[in-house]
């Protein structure tokens, strides 16, 4: 009868399940994916730096360590990239312009931190510089990553050095804690700056997509 017909229609089915096409879930991780990881790191950064930069200022000593203490910025500082650039003018620059700046001022911002690291007189401090570089080099790579999965191409040359060849180093220890004062303050400007910009970005992309695939056996 009718059971009987069922029964063996459903015994025929699962005797042929090899050669039917087999429906595979997977996650593709493209640039939403990348792009959310960078705007995490860069957040993470923010707050370490919030903890860092506090126990580096107290090194420093007064006034630096001052909350009020807010010196022009003096020409020799100008060596460290500036994030103080219009913000409706920033807004109006192309992801791939922005996203090419955050590279460049991060990888040049590193290599001054590498240099503060080994001029520090503290093991502890030492070690908390040391692992800021690890984090910031991952937000250079991942910044990087983010570029490639847009198919934009990385900016030609990193940083180079901190200060060109010849350049005078600071002429007193005022100045040098100066040139040490603003790079953590302009660091503090760049990761401010750069989560927002990481914010939007990632509302226009849209996150991982999941895609189907059928993959076909026995044919």
């Amino acid at each position: 009868g009718d059971s009987w017909g069922i029964f063996t229609f459903l015994c025929a089915a699962l005797c042929n399940l090899p050669a039917l096409p087999a429906l595979n879930c997977s996650e593709e991780l493209g640039a939403g994916q990348s792009i959310q990881q960078t705007y995490d790191l860069t957040r993470y950064l923010e707050h370490q730096l919030r903890t860092l930069a506090g126990t580096y200022l107290n090194y420093l000593g007064p006034p630096f360590n001052e909350p009020d203490f807010n010196p022009p910025r003096l020409a020799r500082a100008e060596r460290v990239p500036s994030a103080t650039v219009d913000l409706d003018l920033w807004r109006g620059l192309t992801d791939n312009a922005r996203l090419a700046a955050n590279y460049r001022a991060y990888s040049r911002l590193l290599c001054y931190l590498r240099v503060l690291d080994g001029q520090v007189g503290t093991a502890e401090l030492r070690h908390r510089l040391a692992h800021f570089c690890a984090s910031l080099q991952g937000l250079v790579l991942s910044i990087g990553g983010v570029m490639s999965s847009l198919g934009y191409p990385l900016p030609a040359g990193p940083a180079g050095p901190p200060a060109p060849p010849g350049a005078p180093a600071a002429p007193n220890d005022f100045l040098k804690k100066m040139d040490d004062f603003w790079l953590l303050k302009e660091l503090q400007t760049w990761l401010w700056r750069s989560a927002k910009d990481f914010n939007r970005l990632k509302k226009k992309v849209p996150p991982s997509v999941v895609t189907l695939r059928l993959e076909a056996r026995g044919f």
